[in-house]
């Protein structure tokens, strides 16, 4: 699939201008190009996105080589993650590991890339087929992943299928969540909701359809 870099970069400003008008705060934007080929993440970052959000390590590892000679890709890894599939992304420098949600992960990534930089992914929804822990669970496993020398910024979680507005509840409860941890970053919102993850005190956006179109 063809991508248009001028599409792109008109569909990047405008999710830039929608989150301006609900926030006069920082917000980073994180270009999901799952289902899409490198062509993607180049017209991305030409575009001005913060980062390159990817679900699989594959994928993740064949846009790498295919984008070598562009230079460091600050990619995202944000699917749910298996601790045999760290070591093979480690080399292609993540700038952030969203999904920690468990405390063997936690072990392998610090075992791995010392300091790594994460966000901590939270359960807001209860729904079994999401990754992330529980709520309840989520102090524990910060000053867990924290004990083993990893750099903890903040939460992350995905809202719930449906109507933007039914997301609004577990995104609030995420930010309060964060708050009360003392950490700055939440990362909530995607195509269908991101607007609400705004208002609602995201400090960053994983956005895939809005910027690219139906999955390729």
């Amino acid at each position: 699939m063809t991508i248009d870099g001028a599409a792109v970069a008109h569909n990047i400003a405008a999710v830039r201008a929608a989150i301006s008008a609900r926030t006069d705060r920082r917000v980073s934007l994180v270009a999901v190009t799952k289902g899409f080929d490198e062509q993607a993440v180049a017209a991305a970052l030409t575009a001005g996105a913060d980062g390159i959000g990817e679900n699989y390590a594959q994928e993740m590892v064949a846009k790498a080589a295919a984008l070598e000679a562009a230079g460091r890709i600050p990619w995202h890894f944000i699917g749910q993650l298996q601790r045999n599939k760290v070591k093979v992304i480690v080399p292609l420098g993540v700038v952030l590991w969203q999904t920690v949600d468990r405390l063997d992960l936690a072990r392998e990534l610090a075992r791995r890339q010392p300091g790594a930089p994460i966000l901590v992914q939270v359960n807001t929804t209860a729904e079994a087929q999401k990754g992330g822990c529980e709520p309840g669970e989520a102090a524990a496993l910060v000053e867990d992943c924290r004990a083993l020398g990893l750099s903890v910024g903040g939460l992350m979680t995905i809202g719930p299928a449906g109507a933007a507005e039914d997301a609004r509840t577990g995104f609030r409860l995420l930010r309060r969540m964060a708050d009360d941890l003392g950490l700055a970053d939440c990362s909530m919102g995607m195509s269908a909701d991101f607007e609400v993850a705004v208002e609602e005190g995201a400090t960053i956006v994983r956005v895939r359809s809005r910027l690219f179109g139906p999955r390729g």
